[in-house]
């Protein structure tokens, strides 16, 4: 794609297209770009660093797309019917989906990286490309989350990285099948679980992009991962495994409330690593980006040093405060596998949780109605309290099959307690008001962004 293109965005807010077009408008490109949010005057900040980064912004009416000259980029979410896109269409504008888009830049790049599986996707692509930053390798990274190690006050929404070196970095997203328009030189494998689709289609998706690598970096603790891998050529494929053999393994883990340290052991090599984020998962993320960063030719021992300067995502795990003796925690957690991996590393230290778990979408509630239930009832403790809004929604047509209200019916019928309050800033509330000194505070979801306000005024409640 030619960088001097006027290329308009919409949905330019979301966190897969606004730093696609940051990446763009740091390589000379003219963009511009609408949102539903900024038409209903939500996440201010974020619309404002855009304009202060010279993107113009327009209401999602049809006003912005002016020309047939201009490239129009929309996510699978955007509906035909929306104005920009009638527009559009009017004008015969060159139209290409979001991951048509990040596709053909990693494609034409001297060293694609591409991060794929259920969960890790956004901290793995964190973490490869604050290794090969610390490194000297000025690497262009695409990521879904703000990027902590990036971020200051000239660049808040630190999602992107654009540099001048050989290597771009990005997640990969299989939940709309563009998996498939990816050609890595270096393929991570975190792991295959159960979100946006079913087992048997994933397996395909994830084979097939793994296949497609010179290197590819494989999570061999994780059952689904390591039956891919064992069709794969011994020769190009590195794993890694967290207290199971592989080529690059983790031992003697030692948990802490907001870190944890390991033996990373490759062959007879064993080094002592302590990760600024906690959890047991995020040992294994570290793993895959050590072994990708190894096979990009950056030394062991310069990506366990590096890995060890990594301060995590926004929304990962993230503390947002302590108020009253009670923590909140902003989590990105919507599958059973993340959802599950939160609340084990928090189940290691003592205090009752308190969740506020709200759903992506009516979609995806459907397709992991089983499995969501089954995690809540074996992770959730007996003083545990599990409360539901109803779904994020943010416009058009969606079936509304399984709700909120059905799952913590179901979860309740397990014996842990969940409740099903609609409204966020009521759900908000009442956990704010069960709270007592000792309890943690967790906000889960996913496409939301303005969760994280949600958790920041739920601290200032608390120390009132």
């Amino acid at each position: 794609m030619q960088h001097g293109k006027a290329t308009f965005f919409v949905g330019i807010g979301g966190s897969g297209m606004m730093p696609l077009a940051m990446i763009l408008a740091g390589r000379g490109a003219r963009v511009s770009g609408s949102d539903r949010s900024l038409d209903g005057g939500r996440l201010a900040a974020k619309f404002d660093w855009l304009r202060s980064r010279g993107v113009g912004l327009f209401p999602q009416d049809g006003s912005g797309v002016q020309s047939a000259e201009q490239v129009v980029v929309a996510s699978a979410a955007i509906e035909p019917t929306v104005p920009d896109m009638v527009r559009a269409a009017e004008l015969g504008c060159t139209r290409m989906s979001r991951a048509e888009l990040l596709a053909s830049l990693f494609n034409a790049s001297s060293l694609p990286i591409g991060v794929a599986g259920t969960s890790g996707k956004s901290t793995v692509t964190g973490m490869i490309g604050w290794i090969l930053h610390a490194c000297g390798r000025d690497p262009t990274v695409m990521n879904g989350a703000v990027m902590k190690n990036f971020a200051g006050p000239d660049a808040p929404f630190a999602s992107a990285l654009v540099g001048a070196g050989d290597a771009f970095v990005s997640e990969v997203d299989e939940s709309d099948g563009s998996i498939a328009n990816y050609w890595p030189r270096i393929a991570v494998l975190n792991n295959v679980s159960l979100d946006h689709k079913s087992l048997e289609e994933l397996r395909l998706l994830f084979g097939a992009f793994a296949g497609k690598a010179a290197t590819t970096v494989v999570n061999v603790g994780d059952a689904e991962s390591a039956a891919l891998a064992a069709g794969l050529d011994r020769g190009r494929t590195l794993t890694f495994a967290v207290e199971a053999d592989a080529d690059l393994m983790a031992r003697n883990l030692a948990p802490e409330a907001f870190a944890i340290g390991f033996d990373l052991v490759h062959g007879e090599t064993v080094r002592r690593v302590r990760l600024q984020v906690p959890g047991r998962h995020n040992v294994a993320n570290a793993l895959a980006a050590i072994g990708a960063a190894t096979a990009a030719r950056v030394s062991l021992a310069d990506a366990c040093t590096a890995v060890e300067g990594f301060t995590g995502l926004r929304r990962r795990f993230e503390l947002v405060g302590t108020a009253g003796g009670v923590s909140v925690i902003d989590d990105f957690g919507h599958n059973p596998d993340k959802i599950a991996a939160t609340l084990d590393t928090l189940h290691a230290f003592p205090g009752r949780l308190l969740l506020l778990f709200q759903p992506h979408g009516y979609g995806p509630l459907k397709v992991m109605r089983r499995e969501l239930v089954a995690m809540f009832a074996t992770k959730l403790g007996r003083e545990d309290l599990l409360v539901l809004p109803d779904p994020v929604y943010q416009g058009g047509t969606v079936s509304r099959e399984v709700t909120s209200a059905d799952i913590v019916t179901d979860v309740a019928a397990t014996g842990a307690q969940a409740l099903h309050i609609p409204g966020r800033e009521a759900a908000a509330a009442h956990l704010v008001a069960q709270a007592r000194p000792g309890d943690r505070i967790v906000v889960m979801g996913a496409r939301d962004d303005t969760l994280s306000q949600l958790a920041e005024d739920m601290v200032a409640r608390l120390g009132t």
